[in-house]
């Protein structure tokens, strides 16, 4: 089977379980009690059940573990195979993570603990694999004039530290990133398509089967869960879906740069999520507000509070995604010494996002 082949294969089988388990999920769900209750950081005035991004962690558990199978079968001896089960266990662990959060709640030591934990498990051993892999991947894309070589093919101990370093801030933050962001219907699933889809273009451009195998799971387990979060009545991921889906996106992006796929087409999906969580926080610093308060300061809450429906805001911040996620996919086209007028152009929206309440103003 090709690799955009099993990737279609893998995304339909994952989509169609994203749709369809909440079925079963919800009724477990509702006997469990797991409520959404309004509080200083909801956007939402009524309990709403939550906890729905199991069936999401399930379709793609699901989905990826028959990838990789069928990858292992096809290619034994190649790495992307290992790529997808390194991808795949890391996001996984991170939703069950986040499902022993909606079930019981962790203390914040704890939480901590176990992010850094599975956000350096997931650092080194993709590491480890990218050294071992020397070959793009058996896709057979479009020339865009991009050699994938591995990061870290000649890299001495130091700078492997180092990425080690970045790897574990960089996975652990995101997954915080993606849990702060989720509090509007649709943002977190909207963020879970462009992001797949954003990683799947990288895989077809770089030739790396895995990295396109991987975007269309993210993506098909996020659009099979959208129906069920926009349409009445309701339901939210919980931390279980979204710690799966800051894992899936973070662990995925380093995956991709550790295999040597341009760093900006790497971030272009993140930009604008870091960027709405940084400046927030920095503003509540500065303003002399504890940074772990719950509040809803965040760009996206503000643009609804403004008079928009859930869905035009998260909408307003999925386009700027999108537009961050093209920047970065165009680094395939340019040569590198043209990245920083992509970066310069990434900052830009990023700016212009976050200056958006008042440049929008309120709606009647």
């Amino acid at each position: 089977m090709s690799g955009a082949a099993l990737a279609m294969f893998a995304g339909a089988v994952t989509l169609v379980l994203s749709l369809l388990l909440p079925l079963v999920v919800r009724p477990i769900l509702v006997r469990l009690g797991i409520m959404d209750i309004p509080n200083e950081r909801s956007s939402h005035e009524r309990p709403v059940l939550r906890g729905l991004g199991l069936a999401v962690l399930i379709a793609m558990g699901v989905g990826g573990g028959l990838a990789t199978l069928f990858a292992w079968i096809d290619a034994p001896d190649a790495h992307g195979w290992v790529f997808l089960l390194i991808v795949g266990a890391g996001s996984f662990a991170a939703g069950l993570l986040g499902l022993s959060e909606d079930l019981r709640g962790l203390s914040v030591p704890v939480r901590s603990i176990l992010l850094l934990v599975i956000a350096l498990s997931a650092s080194v051993a993709l590491i480890l694999v990218a050294r071992a892999s020397f070959a793009p991947g058996r896709l057979g894309a479009a020339d865009f004039g991009w050699e994938t070589t591995p990061l870290v093919s000649g890299m001495s101990i130091l700078g492997l530290t180092l990425l080690v370093v970045y790897g574990v801030l960089f996975i652990s933050s995101y997954i915080n990133v993606a849990n702060f962001m989720d509090g509007l219907n649709g943002i977190s699933g909207l963020h879970g398509v462009v992001s797949g889809l954003a990683f799947a273009a990288a895989g077809a451009a770089s030739g790396l089967d895995w990295l396109l195998i991987a975007g269309l799971l993210l993506a098909a387990g996020f659009l099979g869960f959208l129906p069920w979060n926009l349409t009445r009545p309701g339901a939210f991921l919980g931390d279980v879906g979204s710690y799966l889906l800051g894992g899936a996106v973070a662990i995925t992006s380093f995956a991709a740069l550790v295999a040597g796929v341009p760093i900006l087409a790497t971030i272009g999906p993140m930009v604008i999520y870091f960027g709405d969580v940084g400046v927030t926080l920095v503003k509540r610093v500065r303003a002399g507000r504890k940074w772990d308060e719950p509040h809803k300061e965040h760009v996206y809450q503000r643009l609804q509070q403004q008079g928009r429906t859930h869905l035009a805001a998260s909408s307003i911040t999925t386009a700027f995604t999108v537009a961050a996620s093209l920047l970065g996919l165009a680094s395939f086209l340019v040569a590198p010494i043209w990245w920083l007028a992509l970066l310069a152009g990434g900052l830009a929206l990023v700016a212009l996002y976050t200056r958006l309440p008042a440049l929008l103003g309120h709606r009647g």
